[in-house]
């Protein structure tokens, strides 16, 4: 089995790779039986030098190798026929703007593993690089609040080299007397509890985050059923909640009475309630002052959301009575930091911590029958068509959605 870790062509660049040379060495190490050869590229966080030091080949021509692994997705005419393919393609949600990619993958009859699609028997992703969206996004929003108010000056997570030299800059800066509101219980709401822990910020419950004064900041985490209830007043369990999202209601409100930021790790499915309205937003109740909304769903759940902002220009100023962009160091104005790209500004970090989820759940699969039926439930196309898991796909293969 010949695997070749390629080159990112996207733009902007990503510097972000699968494997570290590290992790490389590992794999190899693991399973004997697998080469591997790395496309040269300029622009990836770790030096060709440094992977050939390690061992490995560097080349321009990869053609001849079986499985091409990469992140971002791949143009389509450097796609090559007739090969598997892993990164992420961006087309599982019908994306339209990625249609064409989808359509040529199935041309050239090639075999998609979406890294989003690779999942365990009860339906869990199993890779990602949600734990870096929600340590970089929850810095940044720190970084933000510093930048409105002037009270401190965080650099830019893309100017320090590693997660260690973001935890140094935390640890200088004082966090003023602030309620801090963070959704979601996954990957990145994890991620961006690491953040609040360097900073020493006190978890509390959601009675007394919702009914008490405190000295110091303070942050509540919440998840679905605390921000959302049944129309008929039901108490139901949370797969209820998945199920029969229509049937509920946004009680976010509450929380944005007393919150002053709001950083959201949550997961938001279709037909699910918004979080707040730009109606919500409106109200003299309305207290929240910064958004990091490191979910970046657009004019959605997150109403102050108007659009994605870039590592280059990650904040902007939303006022809620004009539904307009203004400058965030308005006195009218919520500051919002929606970088849709966040782990981008921590390559390193991000590669090394990506490179062990594969080597422990997908590179297996392929000297072990996928026991575990890895690629079988990732697997989107083969033989030119869609699998059956991803058969709903075909109107927007055809253009009709």
């Amino acid at each position: 089995m010949k695997f070749a870790i390629i080159k990112e062509r996207k733009s902007p660049p990503d510097r972000r790779v699968v494997f570290s040379p590290k992790i490389l060495l590992q794999v190899k190490q693991q399973f004997k039986e697998a080469s591997f050869k790395v496309e040269k590229s300029k622009i990836r966080i770790f030096p060709d030098e440094v992977y050939k030091l390690t061992g490995f080949t560097l080349a321009k021509d990869i053609s001849d190798c079986d499985v091409f692994i990469g992140v971002k997705e791949v143009p389509v005419d450097y796609l090559i026929p007739n090969k598997s393919y892993f990164f992420f393609s961006h087309t599982i949600k019908k994306q339209p703007y990625n249609r064409k990619l989808l359509q040529a993958i199935l041309d050239k009859n090639i075999t998609l593993y979406d890294h989003e699609t690779i999942i365990d028997a009860k339906n869990n992703r199993l890779i990602g690089f949600g734990r870096y969206a929600g340590i970089v996004g929850a810095y940044n929003t720190f970084r933000t609040w510093g930048l409105k108010y002037d009270t401190y000056n965080l650099p830019k997570a893309t100017t320090l080299a590693d997660q260690k030299a973001l935890n140094t800059q935390l640890q200088k800066i004082t966090v003023p007397n602030i309620k801090i509101l963070l959704t979601g219980g996954g990957k990145v709401a994890q991620g961006a509890t690491e953040i609040l822990e360097v900073l020493k910020i006190k978890k509390v419950s959601i009675n007394d985050y919702l009914t008490k004064s405190f000295s110091t900041a303070v942050y509540c985490n919440i998840d679905a059923l605390d921000y959302n209830a049944r129309k008929d007043g039901k108490v139901k369990p949370l797969k209820d909640f998945f199920k029969n999202a229509k049937q509920y209601e946004s009680t976010f409100m509450r929380f944005a009475k007393v919150s002053d930021m709001l950083i959201t790790g949550h997961f938001y499915g279709d037909g699910a309630p918004y979080l707040f309205t730009r109606d919500d937003a409106k109200s003299a109740d309305f207290n929240i002052k910064v958004v990091g909304d490191i979910s970046c769903d657009i004019d959605g759940p997150v109403a102050t959301t108007i659009r994605p902002s870039t590592i280059e220009n990650p904040i902007y100023g939303y006022n809620p009575q004009t539904e307009e962009e203004v400058d965030f160091k308005s006195d009218d104005a919520i500051a919002v930091m929606a970088v849709d790209n966040l782990p981008c500004e921590l390559p390193n970090d991000a590669s090394v911590g990506f490179g062990k989820m594969f080597l422990k759940h997908v590179i297996p699969a392929f000297f072990n029958n996928d026991a575990d039926g890895v690629l079988e439930r990732a697997r989107m196309t083969q033989n030119g068509k869609l699998t059956p898991r991803f058969a709903y796909l075909q109107d927007y293969v055809d253009g009709k959605e």
